[in-house]
């Protein structure tokens, strides 16, 4: 199966969604008929508590876990359907990933630039260009001068941007974020962040980073929430122009609205207007109402 996407197809594609696990007679449905589309060279954040089924989402875009029911496609390729061995060219060639734990992304008996190079070589790149893609991930991370240092020997920020150069070795088409800055302080999360950013700009990677952290939304173009194992809003940034000539950030906030025409609306709409079990409805020339369901033997409009 190619790499290479359709100019109509979004680079990630996740279309109902289902994820079921069991354990001694009981299952958990993390992922519950989930829904996404990720256009090829955007900057994306999934957030969403503990329990939303966001990790679940990621291992599953990430080629280590296999859907219950539904459709995934990254970059071409089907999720669902592929093989071993294309599973594995997946990892290899298509994806990178920066993961939250050290161990996780660094050898820490190797160097910086022998962990760049070792994702090289497991990507089976050409040998005789790799001195050189080894100074093009880390010169523009900022840590070129690391490169004899073991990961022991750098700060936390310093780790999580050599792991972002190890994601890149193989230049892949899309790079997973699963909670890069869930260990730094708010200094080196910035840090991290505005790397990241600069990936995706500089080399037009599609980047999707997967937290819990807020406030990692300001650092992106759209933040899409999960709640429940569904998709429930989605925040679009975008810099305007105000009437002084000034260049502000501008953020507007959608709620999802699935095939089947389900929504959530947001916890604290819930709580102001008393909404719970029934609501009416009203259909009006522009819009839909959505009203509280007024108390037995009360009059309604």
């Amino acid at each position: 199966m190619s790499n290479a996407t359709t100019g109509t197809e979004p680079h990630i594609e996740c279309v109902d969604l289902v994820r079921i696990f069991s354990a001694e007679g009981v299952e958990v449905q993390a992922l519950q008929g989930l829904t996404l589309r990720v256009e090829r060279g955007e900057l994306t954040a999934i957030v969403g508590a503990s329990g939303s089924g966001k990790s679940t989402l990621l291992s599953i875009l990430s080629g280590l876990d296999v859907p219950t029911a539904g459709r995934a496609r990254v970059a071409g390729h089907d999720l669902l359907t592929m093989r071993a061995a294309e599973r594995t060219a997946y990892r290899r060639r298509t994806v990178g990933f920066v993961w939250q734990q050290t161990a996780r992304n660094l050898v820490p008996y190797f160097t910086v630039e022998e962990n760049v190079a070792m994702a090289l070589a497991v990507a089976r790149f050409p040998r005789a260009g790799r001195r050189d893609r080894i100074g093009e991930v880390l010169e523009p991370l900022g840590i070129a001068d690391l490169a004899g240092r073991l990961p022991i020997e750098l700060s936390g920020g310093q780790q999580q941007r050599a792991a972002v150069a190890v994601a890149l070795a193989n230049e892949p088409q899309v790079l997973f974020a699963d909670e890069p800055t869930g260990e730094l302080d708010a200094l080196n999360s910035e840090v991290v962040l505005e790397a990241l950013r600069d990936v995706n700009e500089r080399l037009g990677v599609t980047v999707l980073i997967v937290t819990h952290d807020a406030s990692v939304s300001s650092h992106v173009r759209r933040t899409v929430q999960i709640r429940d194992g569904r998709t429930s809003t989605e925040v679009l940034r975008s810099t305007r122009t105000n009437e002084y000539g000034r260049s502000v950030q501008h953020a507007e906030e959608f709620a999802v609205l699935d095939r089947v025409g389900r929504l959530q609306l947001p916890q604290d709409y819930l709580t102001a207007l008393g909404l719970k079990d029934r609501v009416r409805l009203g259909l009006e020339t522009d819009r839909v109402e959505i009203r509280p369901t007024r108390p037995e033997g009360e009059e309604s409009e």
